[in-house]
């Protein structure tokens, strides 16, 4: 088939191929996070150590590439909201019917192994480049799906690649553009789309011309479907290097099997004629998978909100996509518990898999009540939670949904009992002013020995919060007389710039000032800037909003997760022998289109901060290794992709609440 035979003769038909490309990278993506979640997890499993080691890289690579597929979800609905559209996240159930996508394309859900492997690199494959889908996943009759450009209503295309699919995607955005107008094709708003802000990972971007439209089909094509065969970080390359990987280690030892014996294309009831399916038995697992496809029903109704193409206020498309987020994390901890639990007398000896199930329609809900509804429902599934807790492997996974549920709650109480139907007043909607950092308040000397206060300025000092970094005591020692007792700060020795200037140095934020006569406040810093700290903690400076803790400027928060301050940090790393480069790769990322304001920093429940405003993550040499927007940082030492979270806090049982309660660190020392 050649690629002149994909014809967009108007908008409808160009908003019905988005719709399959948006439905095909969504059944891609959960196809892999089938295959990422039924790998084995440790050699208690009957893998060596170096496999073990070989299953971990496989891990992350397939949960990168489950993240940059839904990186192409958001850009196609991103497309689709800048042409007028409303987003598609629907997709086909599993396994999906011969006939649905082009006659090569076969959707099924299956464990890791060197068939399913060759079967996603057929997916991938660039354009041009011949394969052989994997064993097993071939259509037993092959259709074909002709063009019908006499007919008004839009009829599926064939296609042989994905790269060829978007590239006439955007032959027939440029031919609309040239018969039509630019300003007539992209007749969309920015807020029905999602930017960084809303979902935290690069490459991800607003579409308002056809200059933008091309570079989100490059994006896509050349990160995955259709990448040139020299893309070393393409999906088809990633998936090839795993596939030769695996094939050395099964030469050298022919009985390593990676996967858990998960059964393919599972279902919670048998359907008549479709052989294919392997029904779950096991009434506990059972439930097991039902909550866990309940919970992923419930994150595509959350997204379609964050999607929502009337205009809502941004800090609750922000708020609903961290909840979003959330909802991702606790549908992997039970996907992947899921594959440990039997399938049952049908399937004996096998393990069992999510089915992914939606509803007919995951479409959005009316905004005046839709976080009301949606924190029922997380209600609900917390209390199922609870309830398979102790038969099934899912311990704290109901308290987190409790609080899931409470902050749609929030949600709904801060914005939408404020909404009204009309759209400008949707559109205008602001959320109470964020909080000013509290005005200090003047001691007199000696009612605190921390407090230090002269006509010109009131000095104070947070032992709970210093890490020793020495700035004070090396930069002013006539002011922080170290190893005294009694009072130790004397700001009369120095001018007040001197006092402010050390202040500004202090990373933790233990030194804060006042000044009374007349001069300058400290104010937030004209770019948010995070820096990874060798072997250490994260130093921020910005207007930091850390929930819990009140506003602040300058912060410096735990990484290795053995603070007995969480979230900030107090040296433990040092103990504990806490080993994270402060030079990690740096990521592709664009400018920020603002570099300062508010940076929300949320420490997640036994989980990640969660980062909202604008930032730049830079090395501890100041090297930029991201901009974001929306970003969860691991703070519990295990991630493997530092300093970003990846889900490792589930795996090692991480907890943000410290055992003893944490102790005021000394003064510093001179």
């Amino acid at each position: 088939m050649q690629d002149a035979d994909i014809v967009i003769q108007d908008r409808e038909e160009l908003f019905y191929l988005l719709y399959e490309a948006a439905e095909f990278e969504h059944s891609v993506m959960c196809s892999y996070l089938y295959a990422m979640w039924s790998l084995k997890r440790d050699v208690s499993e009957g893998v060596t150590a170096e496999e073990a080691a070989a299953i971990e890289r496989w891990r992350r690579s397939l949960r990168q590439v489950a993240l940059e597929e839904m990186l192409h979800l958001s850009l196609v609905n991103n497309l689709l909201a800048a042409t007028g559209s409303a987003p598609q996240l629907w997709r086909p159930e599993f396994p999906v019917s011969p006939g649905y996508f082009p006659a090569n394309v076969v959707m099924r859900l299956s464990p890791f192994s060197g068939r399913s492997l060759d079967h996603f690199m057929y997916i991938e494959r660039p354009e041009g480049v011949e394969l052989v889908d994997g064993a097993g996943f071939d259509h037993p009759a092959h259709h074909s799906r002709p063009a019908r450009p006499d007919l008004l209503t839009p009829t599926p295309r064939d296609y042989a690649s994905q790269g060829q699919l978007y590239h006439r995607i955007l032959r027939g955005l440029a031919d609309l553009v040239e018969e039509i107008g630019e300003e007539n094709v992209f007749v969309g708003h920015d807020q029905a789309q999602v930017g960084r802000a809303e979902i935290g990972m690069p490459g991800l971007f607003n579409i308002t011309d056809l200059a933008s439209a091309r570079r989100a089909v490059e994006e896509i094509v050349e990160q995955g479907e259709g990448a040139p065969a020299h893309h070393a970080a393409s999906h088809f390359q990633r998936f090839s290097a795993i596939r030769a990987e695996l094939e050395t280690l099964q030469r050298a030892r022919p009985e390593f099997e990676p996967a858990r014996a998960v059964i393919e294309n599972p279902c919670l009831d048998s359907r008549p004629g479709q052989l294919e399916l392997s029904q779950i038995c096991d009434p506990v697992t059972a439930k097991v998978v039902d909550l866990g496809n309940a919970l992923y029903a419930l994150l595509m109704r959350t997204y379609a909100q964050v999607f929502s193409p009337a205009p809502l206020p941004r800090e609750l498309r922000i708020e609903l996509s961290a909840a979003a987020t959330e909802l991702m994390y606790a549908m992997s901890f039970v996907g992947e518990a899921a594959t440990s639990l039997p399938a049952g007398v049908a399937s004996p000896g096998a393990t069992a898999g999510l089915t992914f199930a939606l509803p007919i329609a995951s479409s959005q809900l009316v905004q005046r009540c839709a976080a009301q509804i949606l924190s029922e429902r997380a209600r609900e599934l917390a209390t199922a939670a609870a309830q398979l807790e102790s038969s099934a492997p899912l311990a704290g996974l109901s308290g987190k949904l409790g609080a899931l549920a409470d902050r749609f709650a929030d949600l709904h109480e801060r914005f939408e009992t404020h909404l009204t139907l009309a759209v400008d007043a949707v559109a205008n909607v602001r959320s109470p002013a964020a909080p000013q950092p509290p005005a200090l308040v003047s001691a007199a000397a000696g009612d605190d020995p921390n407090v230090a206060t002269t006509p010109e300025i009131t000095l104070r000092f947070d032992a709970a919060r210093c890490i020793h970094s020495r700035h004070c005591v090396l930069g002013a020692p006539s002011v922080f007389l170290a190893n005294v007792k009694g009072p130790w700060l004397h700001p009369e020795t120095v001018s007040v710039e001197r006092c402010s200037e050390i202040a500004h140095a202090c990373p933790s934020g233990a030194i804060t000032y006042q000044r009374h006569d007349g001069g300058p406040q400290e104010t937030p810093p004209a770019v948010n800037v995070l820096t990874v700290r060798e072997n250490g903690p994260y130093a921020v400076h910005a207007q930091i909003e850390l929930e819990g803790k009140g506003a602040m400027f300058r912060a410096t928060l735990c990484r290795c997760g053995k603070s007995a301050n969480k979230p900030f940090c107090d040296n433990s790393h040092r103990a504990a022998g806490f080993a994270a480069t402060g030079e990690p790769a740096a990521v592709d990322s664009d400018p920020l289109d603002v570099r300062d304001g508010a940076l929300a920093i949320t420490p997640l429940v036994d989980g990640p901060l969660q980062i909202n405003g604008a930032l730049e993550i830079c090395s501890g040499t100041g090297r930029t290794l991201n901009r974001v927007e929306n970003a969860r940082l691991c703070r519990c030492g295990a991630s493997g992709s530092k300093p970003f979270c990846d889900g490792s806090h589930a795996r090692i049982g991480f907890r943000s609440e410290a055992p003893v309660a944490a102790t005021a660190a000394p003064r510093p020392t001179a």
